[in-house]
């Protein structure tokens, strides 16, 4: 195995590898060469409905996904090598140069949002860290979440 890995942090963990899995990085994950993990972001939730989304904290319209369960996910992860990467519409393009970067490291994990995204004082708090969240957009389309992006 070449030891490139892939961390996707989601509410959906059986959506992957999905398509994925029916391409050639799906037989190249089949062979080994790279590893997909989920982590399911439901089972760092409190409360016995194991709720995630929440009102934005400082106002505004929709839910986002809670700071509290969101950070308790990326806990579990955030010594893993690459870049945390959350798959935002307001985030910088991906293009063949992001993609070169992130192909030419360690591997990388991957925060999908829900409902109108994610908590913004997760991002803010781990903006001085060693590893910053980096919000990429896969384009200007509307999406149901940050899975089908992933």
């Amino acid at each position: 195995m070449s030891g490139w890995s892939a961390r996707v942090l989601t509410i959906f963990p059986d959506m992957f590898p999905g398509p994925l899995g029916q391409s050639l990085a799906g037989r190249a994950l089949d062979e080994h060469r790279w590893s997909l993990d989920t982590v399911d972001i439901r089972q760092f939730a409190i409360d016995k409905h194991h709720t995630v989304d929440d009102a934005p904290f400082g106002g505004g319209p929709g839910m986002v996904m809670r700071a509290d369960v969101l950070d308790a996910a990326i806990a579990t992860v955030e010594d893993e090598p690459g870049p945390l990467v959350y798959l935002s519409p307001r985030g910088r393009p991906f293009d063949q140069d992001t993609a070169a970067r992130f192909a030419a490291g360690p591997g990388m994990t991957l925060i999908c949002g829900r409902f109108e995204g994610i908590d913004e004082r997760v991002i803010e708090a781990r903006a001085a860290g060693p590893n910053p969240i980096e919000e990429v957009s896969v384009g200007d389309f509307v999406l149901s979440g940050g899975e089908p992006a992933a």
